[in-house]
């Protein structure tokens, strides 16, 4: 019987090449996005399986509830969760909207972590089961001009550590996929084009990106750091003075 894989924010950039990985890996789908035409678009451009549509806004009231009560009425059964939805906002914390920053603590935190939960015990009843949050390398530092988006990864990342200990040895394998800077929408909707850490370095591919964090996950990793570069400069942040290190992202974030 073929197994089924939920993603969130599938409708481009890294989520969209999980869902074209996982669909060519004989996957089942289910991708979770708020655009539906872009959500048809991709559907249409996957023959060899079945794919499920759900569009929604995941930072609405009972959109989680949603999600479920749909999955149980169509009777399918998530074998790999991948939390990917999730942006950013560069602006100062005072100068930004506030409403945005609590969306986006909806949408990187309780989302994931609610979705996390439900799944999780459904997985854990079965004892088996594969959940990929999608963190990134903004986890390991603080972020000036994206305070709330780096926190945000910060608890991501802290939060599957976490539980894929408390987890280990019940069949649920959970994974942080930490990836860096990369090709995809997040930068035009974070208003970063002009940003250091975009105009100074080559940006991986989002299909490099998912092929690592599929690979990572199958591993059962459960930190996947994604570069060489990114690995170097996690590693050397750890002995980096904290003061220092905030100067150094803020350099790099600089317009």
């Amino acid at each position: 019987m073929r197994k089924t894989a939920l993603i969130t924010g599938a409708s481009s950039g890294i989520g969209k090449e999980f869902t074209k990985q996982l669909a060519h890996q004989d996957y089942n789908m289910v991708i979770v996005a708020r655009r539906e035409n872009l959500l048809k678009a991709l559907a249409r451009e996957i023959t060899e399986v079945k794919v499920n549509i759900f569009a929604i806004d995941l930072t609405t009231d009972n959109a989680i509830e949603d999600l479920l009560k749909y999955l149980s009425e169509e009777q399918i059964q998530i074998d790999v969760l991948i939390n990917n939805a999730g942006f950013g906002d560069y602006k100062r914390f005072d100068q930004a909207d506030i409403g945005k920053l609590q969306n986006m603590i909806d949408l990187n935190i309780k989302a994931l972590t609610d979705l996390t939960y439900y799944i999780g015990r459904q997985m854990l009843r079965r004892q088996t089961g594969y959940i990929l949050n999608v963190a990134s390398t903004a986890a390991f530092q603080p972020g000036p001009m994206m305070s709330v988006y780096f926190a945000t990864k910060h608890y991501v990342l802290a939060f599957s550590e976490a539980i894929a200990h408390e987890w280990k040895n019940e069949g649920v394998i959970v994974t942080a996929l930490c990836p860096g800077a990369t090709q995809s929408e997040f930068f035009d909707h974070a208003d970063m084009k002009d940003s250091n850490l975009v105009k100074q370095i080559k940006l991986p591919s989002s299909a490099a990106v998912a092929r690592f964090g599929l690979k990572q996950l199958f591993k059962g990793k459960t930190v996947a750091i994604h570069g060489f570069l990114n690995k170097f400069l996690v590693f050397i942040g750890r002995f980096t003075p904290r003061n220092i290190l905030t100067k150094i992202t803020a350099k790099a974030l600089e317009k």
